[in-house]
Formats: C-alpha cells, structure tokens, sequence
C-alpha cells in the first residue's frame, strides 16, 4: 500500500471543506491536481473515502477511518517537521517528569533558573507519582525525573541533590499536647497520634509511615488528601497531624494562617529529593547542568525554612 502525506493533506482538507474546490484553494493547487491525488489514495485503500452529492461532499465509513489515522500521521509529521525546524535554529528540548509532593514548591524556581541560562531550551513537565514516573523514564517518555531517593533500579542513575526535612504539622491546639518541651519531639512520638496523610500510592505516605514507625494497618492513619494543600487545609481545622516537608513548608504555612509546624529533635527525619535519569542516557551535560539549577533553588527554599 503506498500512499503520501500530501495525499493525506487533500484528505483532509476535502473532510474538513466538504468541496473540492475550496479544499484545492486551501491546499493552494488545482481542483483538477487534488480530484486525481484523491482517487489514488482512494484505489490504494480499496474503496471510495467520500459520498459525492449534489452540493455536499460526505465522509464514506472507509473515509471516517481513514481520516482518523491521517490525522495522527499528519500530526506527527507536523511535529517531527517542528522539530528539525528547531533543530537547525538551535532549539533543545527537554522532558522533565517531577512527583506532586516536590512539583508546585520547586517548579517556578527551577523553570525561571533554566529559562534563564539557556533561552532556547523548550522544557516539556510532567507531573506524576513515583511510580508512574519510573515507568515513564524507562519507556523514553520523560529525560529525567525529580523524585525522592532511592528509585530503585540498576538500569538507572540517580543524583541526590539536597535533603528536605520533615516537619510536623497541625493546629495550635493539637501541636500543644505533643511534648511539653518541643525540642524534644521525636516521630516515635507520634506512634499514638492521628495521623492524616496522603492517598496510597504517593511515596511520602510510605515515608511518613517508616519515620513515624507505624503502618497502613493503624486505626489511627488517614489516608485520602490528594495533594499537600488539601492535607494543610484539613490539619489546621484539627483533623489530626501531618508531616510536613520543608520544601512545602513556607508556601503552605503562607496559604493557610492557621497551620502550626513544629521541628523535630536531632536527628530530623527527611527524605533526599534527587534527580533520576535512565543509565544509557548520553551527553550527560545536560543533566549536570538540571541537576545544578535543582539542587540550588531546592537548597534556597529548606534554607529559608530553616531560617
């Protein structure tokens, strides 16, 4: 079977015209040049692709599905054509995969630092848990993934870039029961509290668990928020306590007055924020250059946390 994407353009400029003449015009030839090419592609696939009436021009069924698929080729090709347009203009592009826990907190700071080296990079995000990212990466989906570490996996490498603490949140009146000298909260202490935390399958609900030494099986764990801002919103009215990271901190204490954060004891529970790439990624520069821009404005939030 052979048949060309101008072919496929008349196709769809004829579906979309309902007039082979207006669908010449659009296509800047000649009705005569597009009838023709329209019946090649119509003996190719073995049937008529349109209804020729009076004055309307119907898709056939044959013509419907047809179109459906030309219009995936046509697009691909448009993008494809896209790309070598910038390219040759010097454009790079870059897919960043990024877990919702990290994704609002980070984002504006590291784009604003990328866009700031290097104008001509084109960055594509995509937000998604641990998981879902993991998948992504090994697929060629996505160039790299922010995430907490470890991933896991030997086709992998992965770069820590900075650790971001946990803190412990809730309202005033919660946080007051926990320890009459805050400075020595620990998470075990947390043990017989009411914990809220994110739905099953965010990995810092896993983490949460593991410092705080209980498990999914406890009457005591909440798990439904579905992003940190909902699980503050709820913690401030006294709906239980929460781990906070500081990453998250600043913005959320900002957003909602009435969210209390109390620092845990030395040694703080954290979790190590890095960058994660597949091992057969080549020209690693530009990973050592995303990885710098991270890790500087990841560092700058905890720090001002801590401050």
């Amino acid at each position: 079977m052979h048949f060309t994407l101008r072919q496929l353009q008349y196709l769809r400029a004829v579906a979309e015209q309902r007039n082979f003449g207006r669908a010449a015009q659009v296509c800047n030839v000649s009705q005569p040049a597009l009838s023709v090419q329209i019946k090649t592609l119509e003996e190719s696939l073995g049937g008529p692709l349109f209804e020729r009436q009076a004055r309307d021009i119907l898709l056939t069924p044959l013509g419907r599905d047809v179109l459906d698929h030309a219009r995936q080729v046509l697009g691909a090709a448009e993008r494809l054509d896209q790309f070598a347009k910038d390219r040759s203009g010097g454009h790079r592009s870059l897919s960043i995969g990024i877990i919702p826990t990290i994704a609002p907190y980070l984002l504006p700071g590291v784009l604003a630092g990328l866009r700031s080296s290097d104008v001509s990079l084109r960055v594509q995000i995509r937000e998604a848990r641990t998981e879902r990212l993991l998948t992504m990466l090994r697929a060629g989906e996505i160039d790299a993934g922010v995430m907490a570490l470890p991933a896991g996996g030997r086709e992998l490498f992965e770069l820590p870039l900075f650790q971001d603490h946990f803190l412990l949140a809730g309202s005033t009146a919660r946080l007051e029961t926990m320890a009459t000298n805050p400075e020595a909260l620990r998470p075990l202490d947390l043990q017989t509290a009411q914990l809220m935390l994110l739905d099953d399958g965010h990995c810092l609900t896993d983490q949460a668990l593991e410092v705080c030494g209980q498990d999914r099986s406890s009457g005591l764990i909440n798990m439904g928020a579905s992003s940190l801002a909902t699980l503050s919103r709820l913690v401030a009215e006294g709906f239980g306590l929460t781990l906070m990271p500081e990453l998250a901190a600043r913005a959320e204490s900002e957003a909602v007055p009435g969210l209390k954060l109390l620092r845990f004891t030395v040694p703080q529970p954290a979790r190590t924020v890095g960058l994660v790439r597949r091992a057969s990624t080549g020209g690693e520069d530009w990973f050592d250059g995303l990885a710098e821009v991270i890790r500087q404005v990841g560092e700058e939030i905890v720090s001002e946390t801590r401050a």
